[in-house]
């Protein structure tokens, strides 16, 4: 099987040199040197230094045990977490309502995408107007392949494309490209890299619809950045795979080409792997320690707590929101009575409208449970609820049956609009009892359904989707994770014709522009927006830029009330939308961040048990940087822009640096705080008075449990304020006094005292 051997830094060696290691270091577990060469899968040897070969468990075990191999892993499949959306944060193309950063800055910026490759002929990946010429300090490149032709694909606006099959090809066999099946080449099969390519930075593109359901003009967040894609995922099963081995050459290529944001929507369920045993950890730790920003998708396992993926504390995670802009599809019954579901319904519809229980046996419909009555000319009502089935299950079981359409029974907290390639409308659950009422007491139930159209500004948003992976975090619970909240829900963006909207494989529907749905869609705008960032302050750090993210984002929707978590009834928490919805607008001029360096990310390591040693091949060569391990490190001390303490049993203090980089040097910033529920929670100093000569102040939080209490987190605030910035950042506690039956009083910094760290 495919494994992944890592060996830390590359150290800047020529990579020839390190590839030669690489053979050699194979070579040990192997009777011939040709037998090695012929095992490997890849050599990387320019942002970090490792390789992926086919291993048996002896051999890797043996590969583990020598000196100088930080991990040996099995290379896992990761999966695809799979225009409104920029003017709904504030980002408008209106003369007279916009600002100048999203289409005045972005050039010398490029966006690397890590998915299913791109369809070079969208309009999203023409170049803008007046676009200077490519950066000088790009050094990639457009590969050649199965139709995709380079001096006619890329421009200045797509500038890399490449493509990443070895690991895949040993997974699975030699991949299909017959009939419909995939291109040998970074051209996008599938459609899902051409949607999140054009959300981080497409470019812009007048009357993009679907169907004429969401007509407006298509942008990326960085509309003037530049693409390069790395085609990691490829078509198999009517869905996306992706090899561990794969992604990680991706990373290495993206790190020697010279990428300033990575975005990528893809990862694995939990259970988490320790750090440095997945592709995505060491690739984004390299890239942070180059000042590559790299964001992740979060997750589509929602709403249940704890199943949030890629939770390393240097990339970015995102979770998925909803947007301002709803489907309305108006349903009249041959009663009279009128109600308003959502949809994607493009013509009229008026006909018979019968219970599912006429053709599916329990009345859930689902394909086991059909009883092989056909459905003809019908509208057939169909509840989640029975048979806990989803829409698009339903949909395709009422088509089996010959439905013309169906209206599906939903709770209002997973309520939202998809096309399910037979006409469906769904409504909520207290709708469509009446609905059912109406069918049960009428001798000839009919509906009609009228056309969907595009509503905008009329629901209170945002609300976090239901599906949308939340926390705490499993691996490393003090690092709060997800970090932000963008828009993932219907989010219309660029398509690959080649695919049919649903990707069905009887839908021969072929689009340009489609909806689609999933932290894989809110990924990319933040991606957007850290290249935004990067842009306008070139020298900042990735921590920077994620902390100018998250304590400016908010957690109040258009309705000046709690933003909803989507699957519940109740208000977000910090589990559920990180630090808040990103605001873009706020987030290029945060005022104060918090930022990391190379000591911060020692400190981190020793807290997970690495050596002095290993820490020390990881990290790239800085002059004064302190490698060593006290032994008493924590994962508190990181200078994260959250405060989670997973185990607070006693007094606890915790100490967090800010910078100052707002325009005014000489800055007096006010705290306040809203301790969480029976924490008492004290900031000191609470005044913090930056000047020139002072750039960086440090503070502390003491936090002292007043209840007795187990197994249950509570949330509060720390925000500085300068009359006009608002620096907010989440305070998570989950107190545990329980278990010695009351509360302790002792005091520490750094060390913590008494805490004890899950």
């Amino acid at each position: 099987q495919v494994h992944i051997v890592y060996l830390g830094h590359s150290h800047g060696q020529d990579p020839l040199l390190t590839t030669k290691l690489h053979v050699k270091l194979l070579s040990s577990v192997f009777s011939r040197q040709e037998e090695a060469e012929e095992a490997m899968v890849y050599s990387y040897r320019h942002g970090f230094s490792g390789f992926a070969a086919m291993l048996n468990s002896t051999q890797a075990s043996t590969l583990a045990s020598f000196q100088g191999v930080i991990s040996v892993f099995r290379s896992k499949l990761l999966q695809l977490h799979t225009t409104r959306s920029w003017d709904f944060m504030g980002l408008s193309l209106n003369i007279q309502q916009r600002i100048p950063w999203q289409l005045d800055y972005g050039d010398g910026i490029v966006v690397g995408i890590f998915d299913t490759g791109i369809w070079p002929e969208s309009e999203s990946f023409k170049e803008e107007p007046g676009m200077p010429p490519v950066p000088q300090s790009w050094r990639g490149t457009c590969v050649k392949g199965d139709k995709f032709e380079p001096k006619k694909a890329c421009n200045r606006k797509l500038v890399g494309a490449r493509y990443y099959l070895n690991g895949f090809e040993r997974e699975f066999g030699p991949l299909d490209t017959s009939g419909d099946g995939e291109y040998r080449s970074p051209r996008d099969r599938i459609g899902h890299g051409t949607h999140t390519a054009s959300t981080a930075a497409g470019s812009t593109a007048a009357n993009a619809s679907y169907f004429g359901l969401g007509l407006g003009a298509a942008r990326g967040g960085a509309p003037r950045a530049r693409l390069a894609v790395y085609k990691v995922c490829w078509f198999k099963d009517f869905d996306g795979k992706c090899t561990e081995a794969d992604v990680l050459a991706a990373f290495d290529d993206a790190l020697c080409d010279g990428v300033s944001v990575i975005s990528a929507s893809l990862g694995s369920s939990p259970p988490l792997m320790r750090f440095f045993r997945t592709s995505t950890d060491i690739g984004s730790f390299h890239a942070a320690q180059v000042g590559v920003t790299v964001v992740f998708s979060a997750g589509n396992d929602g709403p249940e707590p704890s199943l949030v993926q890629n939770v390393s504390p240097w990339s970015i995670c995102v979770a998925a929101g909803t947007m301002d802009r709803t489907f309305p599809t108006q349903i009249l019954l041959g009663n009279n009575l009128s109600f308003m579901g959502e949809g994607f319904v493009r013509k009229e519809m008026k006909m018979k409208l019968v219970d599912s229980i006429k053709f599916f046996d329990d009345g859930s419909c689902s394909f086991d449970k059909w009883n092989h009555k056909l459905a003809t000319g019908k509208i057939v009502l169909c509840f989640s609820s029975i048979g806990q089935v989803s829409s698009t299950t339903a949909a395709l079981s009422v088509l089996t049956a010959n439905g013309s359409g169906i209206i599906f029974a939903q709770t209002t907290t997973e309520q939202a609009a998809t096309d399910d390639y037979l006409p469906s409308v769904q409504v909520d659950l207290s709708q469509a009892t009446q609905i059912l009422y109406y069918i049960q007491s009428s001798k000839d139930p009919t509906v009609r359904v009228l056309p969907s159209r595009t509503s905008i500004g009329c629901s209170p948003a945002p609300s976090v989707a239901y599906f949308s992976s939340r926390g705490p975090n499993s691996a490393t619970p003090n690092i709060l994770k997800p970090d932000i909240t963008a828009p993932g829900v219907n989010v219309l963006a660029a398509w690959s014709p080649k695919s049919s909207p649903t990707l069905l494989p009887f839908d021969e529907r072929s689009v340009k522009w489609n909806f689609n749905s999933g932290t894989s869609m809110s990924c990319p705008h933040v991606s957007g927006i850290a290249a935004l960032i990067k842009s306008v302050h070139p020298t900042w750090s990735p921590a920077m830029i994620k902390s100018a993210l998250m304590t400016t984002a908010y957690a109040r929707d258009t309705s000046s009330d709690s933003i909803l978590a989507g699957g519940t009834l109740k208000p977000t928490d910090a589990f559920d939308m990180g630090a808040g919805h990103v605001d873009p607008l706020r987030a290029l001029d945060p005022g104060l961040v918090y930022d990391m360096g190379a000591r911060d990310y020692v400190v981190f390591l020793c807290s997970l048990g690495y050596t002095q040693a290993q820490i020390k091949s990881m990290l790239l060569p800085s002059p004064g940087v302190d490698t060593s391990c006290g032994g008493d490190e924590s994962d508190l001390d990181l200078n994260y822009p959250a405060i989670t303490v997973s185990d607070l049993s006693c007094s606890t203090t915790i100490r967090r640096t800010l910078r100052n980089v707002g325009r005014i040097k000489n800055a007096v910033y006010f705290a306040s705080v809203r301790s969480p529920q029976g924490v008492h929670a004290v900031v000191w100093p609470r005044l913090l008075l930056f000047s020139r000569r002072k750039e960086r102040i440090t503070y502390y939080v003491t936090m002292i449990p007043l209840k007795r209490s187990q197994g249950r987190y509570d949330f509060g605030e720390i925000v500085w304020c300068d009359g006009h910035h608002r620096v907010r950042t989440p305070l998570i506690v989950h107190v545990n006094t329980t278990k010695d039956g009351g509360s302790s009083s002792s005091s520490s910094s750094s060390s913590l005292g008494g805490l004890q760290v899950a």
